[in-house]
């Protein structure tokens, strides 16, 4: 993490010292919480339009903070350390650009309506078998979260995979000035925030903002299959940097890689790319969307160097982020695929087709919940999700959610009557579902971060054992 003296401080951020005898303090680490204070870190108090980090400044020093930023327009800040700043947020922006510069790591920047998380997850494993590598963690991938992201880096890292989301324009554009990343990825343009944008054309303009930051001769990787993004790319207002070096990835063939072969298993599954044809790579997730993100985490590792038997001990070794397509096995023997961070049309399609080509279970149930933030078509998308629901592929169907009641209609007038159920009450939800899994079952569950769907998860994996010798 960063670890430098307050003089230095000060200049990385465009602050000034309260005191200038205080420029040789050594602070390690920067905090925006003053409830979880790291000895000796610097305190960074942040405005909104509820809250004021400022008025918690004093017991961050005394509960071992060693300085603190302060905006300029605040009262009086308290004994001790302290640095001046205009706007605490750009200070601490500032100081996590510095810090990048200063190390001289390289960045890979991701982004995209679904899949990021898996492809910052996957980039970031194939890296470590070479590099030192420091990811985002979680869903620190905003205007604050990316810069405490980088903040957090240990001075010997190597390489740093930061992922940006957006709700949005231009809040990728400052995560890229910020990042300025060597490689940038887009995953797709979903249908994710047309509730803001109004149009998937506005999402991918939003999205190609990424590049923006890239640096000279950077390099962009991006889902060939998106018509939008060629023709954002060929926009005259998309801000591009000097020889911008570009990959595609995809399904169709016209791309520069796409998967060659593909052999589906339980676990996952072991497949081949259109760029090396010859080698064949076995990934521990389930689904072809996966293999299509697998493409774009190969192209950035071996823009760095990392070899084909690297790669295959990368994808070896993924570990994901949780609710992401995870399975998990139940001690009743219900087998779940927790996808329930979050939903959109494009993410749920793909998990349905997950769930559509495992094979070997009793039933295949789907627990799918309100897509949220799609704007005036919210109605339709979650019909033309009902529609697509095929029953020679899925067994069962469980909604939750106003929105999705029309999930449900549209999925009744083909699958077989009693198979599809809606709920709007999640207590009654889960009982419902309890009530009728058995042992040998797959059980998908996957609806918008909003819906908490994670609760049927944990009742499923809280069925006890001894359940399945009554059922099964």
């Amino acid at each position: 993490m960063i670890h430098n003296n307050l003089q230095r401080i000060a200049a990385m951020c465009g602050g000034a010292l309260m005191r200038k005898e205080d420029g040789d303090i050594m602070v390690q680490g920067v905090s925006t919480d003053s409830r979880s204070i790291q000895k000796g870190c610097l305190y960074v108090p942040l405005t909104g339009e509820r809250f004021d980090g400022h008025q918690f400044a004093e017991s961050a020093l005394k509960n071992g903070a060693e300085a603190v930023l302060w905006q300029k327009d605040r009262s009086a800040p308290p004994a001790g350390a302290v640095i001046l700043v205009d706007d605490t947020l750009a200070a601490l922006q500032s100081l996590a650009t510095a810090y990048l510069a200063e190390t001289g790591v390289k960045v890979v920047g991701i982004t995209g309506s679904n899949g990021k998380t898996t492809v910052k997850d996957m980039v970031t494993s194939l890296l470590s078998t070479r590099y030192n590598v420091h990811k985002t963690q979680g869903n620190f991938n905003n205007q604050i979260g990316l810069p405490l992201t980088v903040l957090e880096m240990p001075q010997d890292t190597e390489i740093a995979v930061l992922e940006m989301g957006m709700s949005g324009r231009h809040e990728i554009e400052l995560l890229s000035g910020m990042a300025r990343p060597d490689v940038a990825v887009i995953t797709n343009v979903g249908e994710s925030h047309l509730l803001q944008l109004g149009s998937r054309h506005e999402i991918a303009r939003a999205k190609l903002e990424i590049i923006s930051g890239l640096k000279s001769g950077g390099l962009l990787i991006y889902h060939g299959d998106e018509p939008l993004l060629h023709q954002v790319l060929d926009e005259p207002e998309t801000a591009k940097p000097e020889e911008l070096v570009t990959f595609t990835f995809g399904n169709r063939e016209d791309n520069d890689d796409y998967p060659a072969g593909m052999m589906f298993h339980e676990k996952g599954v072991i497949f081949s790319a259109a760029s090396h044809p010859e080698d064949s790579f076995s990934l521990p997730l389930l689904g072809k969307h996966n293999v299509v993100n697998a493409l774009a985490a190969m192209a950035a590792a071996r823009h760095f160097g990392v070899t084909q038997e690297e790669i295959r001990e990368g994808f070896a070794s993924l570990k994901l982020t949780s609710m992401r397509v995870e399975s998990i096995e139940t001690p009743h023997g219900v087998t779940v695929l927790n996808d329930a961070y979050n939903a959109s049309p494009l993410s749920v399609k793909a998990a349905l087709d997950v769930l559509g080509g495992v094979n070997g279970y009793r039933n295949r149930i789907a627990v799918l919940g309100d897509m949220l933030e799609l704007g005036e078509q919210e109605i339709e998308f979650h019909a033309e999700i009902g529609r697509m629901i095929s029953p020679g592929e899925i067994d069962r169907l469980y909604t939750y959610g106003p929105l999705s009641l029309h999930m449900a209609e549209a999925a009744k007038s083909r699958m077989p009557e009693g198979s599809v159920k809606a709920y709007t009450d999640k207590t009654t939800l889960i009982q419902a579902v309890l009530k009728e899994v058995t042992s040998k079952d797959v059980v998908l569950v996957k609806a918008s971060r909003g819906m908490k769907l994670e609760e049927v998860v944990e009742a499923l994996k809280n069925l006890p054992a001894s359940n399945n010798d009554v059922r099964g």
